[in-house]
């Protein structure tokens, strides 16, 4: 696939979503996100960096262990919770429609890990297809701030792989 030549921006159309680990998985669309999705702490082969040295000579650099990148994002706040359809922070804390929901760490895991899901139009402007973008196994939370508009903000920690427009080997 050629390199786009379209720059993308928060106007163009997108979506998160957000995933359990149960066979036919339960998912949310985040509601009224602010297109505002970030993540940090990319890195080659999600490794630090670690340098050996001596007497002040540096004899070797080396990768040591596994990062874990973070990722954040914000949405405008419609409601807490909808037991019929579900929101986002239904999601997260376990409540129904989503309290049968499974860690994607297996259904015995400590933590509550989900898969996020970040989409990004790119047929509309001329590209051969859509931005998609995997992080496995992240663990959520979420904040909320009463504002015009009120906001919650959600942050996870990404502790499996990151695949598809965005993979890191």
């Amino acid at each position: 696939m050629a390199a786009s030549s379209v720059i993308k921006n928060q106007f163009g159309a997108g979506s998160i979503s957000i995933q359990d680990g149960t066979g036919s998985p339960l998912s949310v669309t985040v509601d009224f996100d602010n297109a505002d999705f970030s993540i940090s702490g990319l890195k080659d082969q999600l490794k630090d960096t670690t340098t050996y040295q001596s007497r002040g000579t540096l004899h070797s650099v080396r990768h040591t262990s596994r990062t874990f990148p973070t990722i954040s994002f914000t949405a405008m706040m419609s409601e807490f919770t909808d037991s019929s359809g579900g929101t986002a922070i239904d999601m997260i804390l376990g409540q129904a429609p989503f309290a049968a929901r499974v860690s994607t760490l297996g259904a015995n895991a400590d933590v509550m890990t989900f898969k996020i899901l970040l989409g990004l139009e790119g047929t509309d402007f001329g590209d051969s297809q859509d931005i998609a973008v995997q992080f496995d196994d992240v663990e959520l939370s979420v904040d909320f701030t009463e504002s015009d508009p009120n906001t919650l903000s959600f942050s996870g920690t990404v502790y499996g792989a990151i695949t598809g427009d965005m993979a890191i080997s």
